[in-house]
């Protein structure tokens, strides 16, 4: 494992983060492109995966992933909106996690967010804020 491109990585993942209310939550198209998905059917195939992992371990759903939606400008200067989703940092860890690991990009973010001594206070302010999550704005998945 290249340690360049785990920074590198690292980075990009840490550089789309966005906040509100002082709440940590990445978008799913962002998350997209990071871990070097073309077709957003086909990553929604690893964010339904992920939702069903997190599912089956009996805590709500609605905690991590968090239906959403952004305009993006076309060719011609109009708008249309498309859907996303907000993830909190664990749903990313979910979906590196279920993604595919010939996928380079995947397998060295599933490595890195595997280090629980690292993400320990991430992930406990994770769950400490779950319930603030869960308010942001769009529908509950």
């Amino acid at each position: 494992m290249n340690r360049e491109i785990i920074d590198v990585l690292k980075k990009k993942f840490e550089d789309s983060a966005h906040k509100t209310d002082d709440i940590e939550f990445w978008f799913a198209r962002d998350l997209q492109i990071i871990l070097g998905y073309v077709e957003w059917r086909k990553f929604q195939g690893v964010i339904e995966k992920a939702i069903e992992s997190y599912a089956n371990s009996g805590y709500s759903t609605a905690d991590h992933f968090v239906k959403a939606a952004k305009k993006v400008k076309l060719g011609s200067e109009a708008e249309r909106e498309i859907d996303d989703v907000m993830l909190t940092r664990y749903a990313c860890y979910l979906i590196a996690q279920n993604g595919d690991p010939r996928k380079e990009e995947i397998d060295n973010l599933a490595r890195l967010m595997q280090k629980p001594d690292e993400n320990f206070n991430e992930l406990k302010h994770i769950w400490d804020t779950q319930k603030k999550f869960r308010l942001l704005k769009g529908g509950l998945l």
